[in-house]
């Protein structure tokens, strides 16, 4: 029986075509696997087949996306912690020196994130920062929840290099969390809720172990992340994902003088200027969703399960706040909400760089970092079109979405959105009317480099 891509996947009774994909999927796509501490190693090729005998020889260093699974379940049941993820993608330019012609055919990962950068609005490439500059042709990922365990594999996997693959760089993930024990970004707040869930049995957790799938259900389906391997023995059974790979600087201290500002001019004082920041971002740092309330507290665990159905005039969370413009839950007024939720991708960034002070902590922005810390953004798409071009360019980048009752245009998305910035409005008491028009917010985060990558099968690497 072929893969059945239109639905999530019961992994646990998964059988047949399905028990084969897992068998030869890399880890990480259909589920986050632990990487607290991360390398993202960046390659170029010189001798076709010394990097085939190289690719070839990390696959017997990565495991299968159902050993990953079989690793959590073991844990959870006190069967102790499970091994480190490798992860290897190739660009368009990997699989041209390898002398591959069945190449995925996605128009921005053959073309390279480059092309794409006038489009999105990026910098120019010419300014990004090193290796990113540079031809990639391969990464390879090495993550754990310890420092030690990630850098005995790294080592394992340095060893492994022949003369003609270069290291050209490499970026080294380190992960932040809040008091609670939540994982957070560097503007403090609480990062990767809300993503599609591709396995039933995740979305089965989410509903009875969180606050419940009533308003928002996360499953997805497979072919939301998953793509045939053209270049594997079988890609009816053999599947990998497009990876977007961006590194994106964030300035901190830019960014929580412009919360302090927006309180300052709206007149919020006390604790209530927390909502200033909330209002950014659409949730409060510990994870609390404004549209749900007008403070912090709901965060045990972080809810997930809201939609905008009772804020329809963004008097509670603006339509521009973060979370609201990369994910409208069936409210951006465009699109039918399911063709809506086929624009979210899997995301699996890291937060990047050492900081002296605490993140979570109540201090004057001053103290805040301005560089040398940020996301290493990381997603896994099956159309780069669709999912993460579309989400930055038609939601994050567009100040006309989404669309509003009276046809006024919300702005851009004041985290991660390019381009000019009109002046927003934001209601000044929670769920009421009086919008207030104020100073647009200033862009603290930069785009340092990016590339787009394909995860093949283990099949397809183990073949080379």
């Amino acid at each position: 029986m072929a893969v059945d891509l239109s639905t999530p996947l019961s992994w646990k009774t998964a059988d047949g075509d399905a028990a084969t994909m897992l068998d030869e999927l890399q880890p990480n796509i259909l589920k986050a696997h632990v990487r607290d501490h991360l390398s993202v190693l960046f390659l170029g090729f010189g001798d076709a087949g010394e990097a085939k005998t190289f690719l070839g020889a990390v696959a017997g260093l990565m495991k299968s996306a159902r050993t990953h699974l079989e690793e959590v379940e073991a844990f959870k049941s006190g069967g102790g912690g499970g091994t480190p993820y490798v992860g290897v993608g190739l660009t368009a330019s990997g699989y041209a020196k390898l002398g591959i012609t069945a190449v995925p055919e996605n128009g921005p990962f053959q073309q390279g994130a480059k092309q794409s950068a006038a489009t999105l609005r990026d910098p120019d490439p010419a300014t990004w920062e090193q290796p990113y500059q540079a031809t990639i042709d391969a990464v390879v990922l090495v993550g754990d929840a310890s420092t030690a365990t990630t850098r005995t594999k790294r080592a394992e996997l340095l060893a492994l290099l022949p003369p003609s693959v270069t290291v050209l760089g490499e970026e080294t993930g380190r992960g932040l969390t809040n008091d609670n024990g939540d994982g957070i970004e560097h503007f403090g707040y609480v990062d990767g809720r809300s993503q599609p869930l591709f396995l039933t049995e995740d979305v089965e957790l989410e509903r009875d172990t969180t606050d419940g799938i009533n308003e928002w259900d996360p499953a997805a389906p497979l072919s939301q992340v998953l793509v045939p391997d053209p270049a594997a023995p079988d890609p009816g059974v053999h599947f990998g994902s497009y990876f977007v790979f961006r590194k994106l600087e964030q300035n901190v201290q830019l960014f929580k003088q412009a919360e302090q500002d927006l309180a300052e001019e709206l007149g919020l004082k006390g604790e209530d200027a927390e909502r200033a920041g909330a209002m950014l971002i659409g949730r409060f740092e510990d994870g609390t969703p404004l549209v749900s309330q007008s403070a912090a507290g709901a965060n045990s665990p972080v809810e997930n399960d809201f939609s905008y159905d009772s804020d329809k005039l963004g008097q509670k969370c603006p339509f521009h706040a973060h979370i609201r413009k990369t994910n409208p839950r069936g409210s951006g007024g465009f699109e039918a909400p399911e063709a809506e939720r086929r624009h979210l991708m899997a995301r699996r960034g890291q937060t990047y760089g050492r900081r002296l002070d605490d993140p979570s902590a109540d201090l004057p922005p001053v103290v805040r970092p301005t560089k040398d810390v940020g996301l290493l953004f990381m997603a896994f798409n099956s159309d780069l079109v669709n999912q993460f071009e579309f989400t930055q360019l038609n939601w994050a980048n567009n100040a006309g979405f989404p669309s509003t009752p009276d046809g006024s245009r919300p702005g851009l998305d004041p985290v991660i959105g390019q381009g000019e910035r009109p002046d927003p409005s934001y209601s000044r008491d929670w769920g009421r009317n009086g919008a207030q028009v104020v100073d647009p917010i200033p862009q603290a985060v930069t785009v340092k480099g990016a590339e787009y990558f394909f995860m093949p099968s283990l099949a397809f690497l183990r073949g080379l």
